[in-house]
């Protein structure tokens, strides 16, 4: 196991720490991490992680390095602890900071990988990039791999596609609060309680997703197995056909990237 430490610890980086820690894989003082903002050093020190005077003692008290720090203020924050890192395993969550960026900001002797969590890292069940391209040592790679498995799925792109698919699972989830809220509208505007409304749409979206996982079936396929002849799921495909849903979903996914 390594000692890992956070440059950053606003909400991306709080939801690592917390699936992290939640999954069992890493215990709270395996953990340290800096921040300007005091409201997320006071998260942090909350749930036992260690939290340090400055982004160079974060570094020199980590096996593996995270840098989770918005992409408008990333280079002068490697900048400040550019000699800090060498020699240093990184690993990034920043957006747009690819394989070959950081090789234009960093030492040669520093090894990276970037990677795209979302948010649902922090109740386990959240969806990991990793940049094909990346120089950490195979024990190295492996621990983040293993570790990144405990608190999601992991899905290897190339370089070209990381952006496209951050567009996707990094922004979908903010999609999918919309669907369920809609759901959950709609079923309140019948009768159905709010909180009620709420748990049928999340754990509904939730089965859904994971029996397409499960059984690799085309969703259209998954979608016909549900839908009767004359019945009532089809009235409701209809409505949304009538209402592009489809056609708004490739729209937003387009935007996105």
């Amino acid at each position: 196991m390594y000692k890992i430490g956070f440059i950053g610890m606003g909400n991306m980086a709080s939801a690592l720490m917390t699936g992290i820690i939640k999954a069992g894989y890493l215990q709270a003082d395996d953990i340290c991490g800096a921040d300007i903002s005091e409201q997320a050093r006071m998260k942090a020190n909350d749930r036992g992680i260690k939290v340090c005077k400055n982004n160079h003692e974060v570094i020199a008290q980590s096996e593996l390095v995270i840098v989770a720090v918005k992409p408008q203020v990333l280079e002068s924050v490697i900048n400040d602890v550019h000699d800090d890192l060498k020699n240093k395993a990184v690993m990034s969550i920043a957006l747009g900071y690819d394989f070959e960026k950081y090789n234009q900001l960093l030492d040669a002797s520093t090894r990276h990988l970037t990677i795209m969590p979302n948010t649902p890292v922090e109740v386990c069940e959240g969806m990991l990039l990793l940049e094909e391209k990346h120089s950490l040592k195979e024990e190295e790679y492996q621990f983040v791999v293993d570790m990144l498995n405990h608190i999601g799925s992991t899905q290897v792109l190339p370089s070209h596609l990381m952006n496209v698919g951050g567009a996707l699972s990094g922004c979908g989830p903010a999609y999918l609060y919309l669907v369920i809220e809609g759901l959950a509208d709609g079923a309140v505007k019948n009768g159905l309680p709010r909180a009620a409304a709420y748990k049928l749409a999340s754990q509904t979206v939730l089965g859904a997703g994971k029996m397409q996982l499960a059984t690799g079936l085309h969703p259209g396929i998954l979608k016909d197995n549900v839908t009767s002849p004359g019945g009532s799921t089809i009235r409701g495909v209809k409505a949304l056909e009538d209402a592009g849903v489809r056609s708004a979903f490739i729209e937003a996914i387009d935007k996105a990237c």
